[in-house]
């Protein structure tokens, strides 16, 4: 484990753990207005809660245990396994039919935006570890900046969703979400398996608390900016069928 300050890893739980539960109480909304009883409705999201919270303890014992510490070359590379696992679980899991009409059920495409509010505890976190030595500014800065921003801009682009006053700008807030996730994680394979020589070795990166931030919150960002995108897209599409038929 890191010797980070106590309070960057309350600031880093309080995100991971936020990012989780707030995608937890929009996949409750979304059953509810899609028609579903409360029973179902709780019982999916209590599948989700058993999901989310089990791979935060499974990741958490992972770092413990130096599990995501091994080199290229050096044992199984455990972090982007967790990654593509995870991510790769989630796509699969919002396929099935009730959960697939939860998330595109009337008003759930706003708030899938608000768990990437988050995303601020996040870009502070790395700016401060950088600032206190523990990242480089690499990779810190632009993950760090990137998030920030993105952080800030969730619930301003989730009300001009609401409101029907923006359709564009949910289409680039995804892009440009999904942009940032995908540079910071190449930034941080560079930094924390040493593939770029002349970069100093970044150990707090691979280990509690900020490994959570890649194995945890960022396949599941990446998972809710995806649904966000085919939603869009299949609400454009029936938008258009009816004035073809017109």
């Amino acid at each position: 484990m890191s010797q980070l300050p106590g309070y960057l890893w309350a600031i880093t739980f309080a995100g991971v753990v936020g990012i989780l539960v707030s995608t937890g109480i929009v996949l409750y909304g979304g059953a509810v207005r899609a028609g579903l009883d409360r029973r179902r409705s709780g019982g999916m999201t209590a599948v989700a809660a058993v999901l989310f919270g089990g791979w935060l303890i499974a990741s958490s014992l992972i770092g413990v245990a130096g599990g995501y510490r091994a080199r290229i070359g050096h044992g199984i590379p455990w972090m982007p396994v967790a990654v593509v696992g995870f991510l790769v679980l989630l796509l699969m899991l919002a396929r099935i039919p009730s959960v697939h009409r939860a998330l595109r059920s009337d008003g759930t495409g706003s708030r899938l935006l608000i768990p990437h509010s988050f995303r601020v505890a996040e870009g502070v976190v790395f700016l401060i570890s950088m600032a206190l030595g523990f990242l480089p500014a690499l990779f810190a800065i632009p993950a760090g900046l990137g998030d920030i921003a993105i952080g800030i801009a969730a619930p301003l682009v989730a009300q001009r969703l609401n409101s029907g006053t923006g359709e564009r700008a949910p289409r680039r807030f995804s892009l440009l979400g999904m942009a940032d996730l995908i540079v910071a994680l190449g930034l941080g394979g560079l930094v924390g398996f040493q593939l770029v020589p002349f970069i100093p070795a970044a150990p707090a990166i691979s280990s509690l608390p900020l490994v959570l931030i890649p194995t945890v919150g960022v396949p599941l960002l990446l998972a809710l900016h995806v649904t966000s995108l085919s939603a869009l897209r299949s609400a454009r599409s029936s938008a258009r069928t009816p004035a073809l038929a017109g």
